[in-house]
């Protein structure tokens, strides 16, 4: 049984002609990193909240969220509560947001322990310390007493991730968590990452707009557009020989973390809005292959194709078209 499993996810907010999720189905397995790739309003975000019962305000749900086999939609608030407090945490790509300016690093580290589990505030504090040094933090005890203002961006993103992992979840759900940092941050704070997921065996999902940082962590990408998973396939695979459309143009705009740049193709046109509707692929109106009559008109089913699932009316007449890597997404792996 998956840690993580959405089954035909659908978010649907008043006045909206779209939904903006649509069928989405993903899951995440123990010990697996999963990442789900997509522009800004492609509903990434709406996703991994998703999974903690956080949906938007008057939403209509349809379809299923289940963490380690719990029922996330339609659940009441002993079982939400028991989500977000044993099975799954959130790391959100804000760490100065996620923090109270006037409470010490300590207060917010130590508070879950107390509430949730009745710990006492010395047993707390040694627990925050311990995780403090687990994620790299070099005098745990004084960062305990600072306030975030005394802390760097990266620090503070350290501090969030100690704060994911006090009670211990099975899953960590991560909403953009190196965004907001320089680049040699983002490649300490992907590692800490990556080596807290590896010793605990977590299941993580990494939701981020960077399909190039999502390679390189991750063992299977999910690629959404306009609430709709447009492909779904193991790192290697869809990095060697991407089949739809719109995942070849994201990997075209992307400069790559390692080997030489090549010239980037930007997508022509806009993400869909929430106030359009598309009848058809919601990605026809920027796609050059897009074929008039079918493409604008029907929604392409998901189809399997190897290990990769394909949501395109003309996925075997494009492979061929497919770019090649300029790298390895496995070298990238193994560098970060």
């Amino acid at each position: 049984m998956p840690l993580l499993a959405y089954d035909a996810l659908g978010v649907t907010l008043p006045g909206a002609a779209r939904p903006v999720l649509d069928g989405v189905d993903l899951r995440v397995g123990a010990g697996e990193v999963v990442a789900l790739v997509g522009e800004s309003g492609s509903g990434k975000s709406v996703t991994a909240r998703a999974a903690l019962g956080l949906f938007p305000a008057g939403a209509e749900i349809t379809g299923q969220v289940r963490v380690a086999g719990t029922a996330v939609v339609g659940a009441g608030p002993a079982a939400l509560r028991d989500i977000r407090t044993n099975k799954a945490a959130m790391i959100y790509q804000d760490p100065r947001a996620a923090l109270n300016p006037v409470r010490r690093v300590g207060d917010f580290l130590t508070e879950p322990l107390r509430l949730a589990h009745g710990w006492s505030r010395a047993r707390a504090a040694v627990r925050a310390a311990e995780l403090l040094d687990a994620v790299g933090l070099p005098d745990p005890v004084r960062h305990l007493e600072q306030y975030p203002h005394e802390l760097s961006g990266g620090m503070l993103q350290r501090v969030v991730i100690a704060a994911a992992l006090t009670t211990e979840p099975q899953l960590l759900l991560c909403d953009e968590p190196t965004t907001a940092l320089d680049v040699s941050t983002q490649a300490e704070i992907l590692a800490v990452l990556g080596r807290l997921q590896r010793e605990r065996g977590l299941g993580l999902l990494l939701i981020t707009h960077d399909i190039e940082l999502a390679a390189a962590v991750s063992d299977r990408i999910h690629v959404l557009y306009a609430g709709r998973i447009v492909e779904t396939a193991p790192v290697g695979e869809l990095f060697a020989a991407p089949r739809h459309p719109y995942t070849a143009g994201l990997l075209g705009s992307t400069p790559p973390l390692h080997g030489p740049l090549a010239r980037l193709t930007p997508i022509p046109g806009a993400p869909l809005g929430l106030l359009e509707s598309a009848p058809g692929c919601a990605f026809a109106p920027r796609c050059r292959f897009a074929e008039p009559g079918r493409c604008d008109r029907s929604a392409p089913l998901p189809e399997r194709h190897g290990r990769a699932e394909v949501a395109c009316h003309r996925t075997a007449e494009l492979a061929a078209a497919a770019p090649d890597p300029a790298a390895s997404p496995e070298s990238r792996k193994e560098d970060t």
